[in-house]
């Protein structure tokens, strides 16, 4: 049985990412900062017919936690097969690139960008040992520079200073790690889920969290085949759906 951990996964996309997994047969490591809720959406799982899914501690910005985390993985699996870096924060509006408060910036990074960082060097010897590595970072189509820049796209005015850098340095830290383990089986790439309806955005999003699940799961449940080093999102309404970075 193939192993995926996600982070964040408690609640929203990373638990209906979660859900989806399962159906197909992975066991499931739901990250969650608190363990008690995470062994409380377990629960309610299981009695919802969902299994081979466990609550597992981790905070993204905690190192101990992480080790923790990935002692228990090694332990139980022997291998990851796969890493979702689900967990991640919009931080406190408005964020206007001029005034914004520098701990604020700073505070963001750590969950969007450095926790991936600290999550994926944690793990990544446990995925080697797996004949089909696949990380997935979740990002946002807001890290897209070339989008931003197009004063026709969307969601041009959206220029919320500490989560759009984070979100783009998310997707260049995918770029470097994808082009690092290149000669590996390693598939990595950044995956964009859409504006979902969540607690997130106080569910103004017009996608579901089914429909976000399934394009995070396409998109990195691949084959031997499967692209890395890409940007992918369902704004892209094209057949690669992929993202310009």
């Amino acid at each position: 049985m193939k192993s995926v951990l996600i982070t964040g996964a408690n609640r929203s996309i990373g638990l209906e990412t979660a859900k989806q997994l399962s159906k197909k047969g992975f066991f499931v490591y739901l990250g969650s900062r608190d363990l008690a809720k995470g062994e409380e959406t377990v629960n309610q799982l299981s009695k919802d017919g969902f299994e081979n899914i466990k609550a597992i501690q981790i905070d993204v910005t905690n190192l101990e936690s992480i080790q923790e985390a990935k002692n228990i993985v090694e332990k139980e699996q022997g291998k990851l097969d796969i890493l979702i870096n689900n967990a991640g924060i919009l931080g406190t509006l408005p964020q206007n690139a001029s005034i914004a408060n520098i701990d604020g910036i700073r505070e963001t990074f750590d969950t969007n960008f450095f926790g991936v960082i600290n999550v994926t060097q944690g793990f990544v010897d446990l995925l080697k040992k797996s004949e089909s590595p696949r990380i997935s970072n979740i990002t946002s189509g807001l890290g897209s520079l070339t989008l931003h820049s197009d004063p026709t796209w969307k969601y041009y005015d959206f220029k919320a200073v500490s989560y759009v850098t984070s979100k783009a340095a998310l997707n260049a830290y995918t770029v470097t790690l994808a082009h690092e383990l290149r000669d590996l089986p390693f598939k990595v790439n950044s995956i964009d889920p859409g504006y979902t309806a969540t607690d997130f955005n106080h569910h103004s999003g017009p996608q579901s969290v089914e429909s976000a699940a399934t394009f995070i799961v396409k998109h990195t449940d691949t084959d031997e085949n499967g692209p890395t080093g890409k940007f992918f999102s369902p704004d892209i309404q094209n057949e690669s759906e992929e993202s310009p970075w």
